[in-house]
């Protein structure tokens, strides 16, 4: 299957256009799942300390850490897109 029978617009884009495709593209994929996991992490935090609330300390540790290492990897795709923007 040809990509450009499917979407004759990409013969039509020059090189700065093909770099602010790609980087708008690994942004907006690197961008959904550290929201999808930070979203679930803090929803599950909220229902074990409906279920447990004396185990709030160990909880809110674990959840803060999870929610960092999450949006590292968001930030990871930030630094993915700045680098196809500007660099490449």
């Amino acid at each position: 299957m040809d990509v450009l029978a499917i979407l004759p617009f990409l013969l039509a884009i020059d090189a700065d256009g093909a770099k602010a495709l790609g980087a708008g593209i690994a942004m907006g994929v690197g961008g959904i799942g550290p929201a999808l996991a930070i979203g679930m992490l803090v929803g599950k935090a909220m229902e074990a300390l409906g279920r447990n609330p004396e185990a709030r300390a160990a909880i809110q540790t674990n959840m803060i850490l999870g929610v960092a290492f999450a949006e590292a990897i968001g930030i990871y795709a930030l630094l993915s897109a700045l680098i196809i923007a500007f660099v490449i």
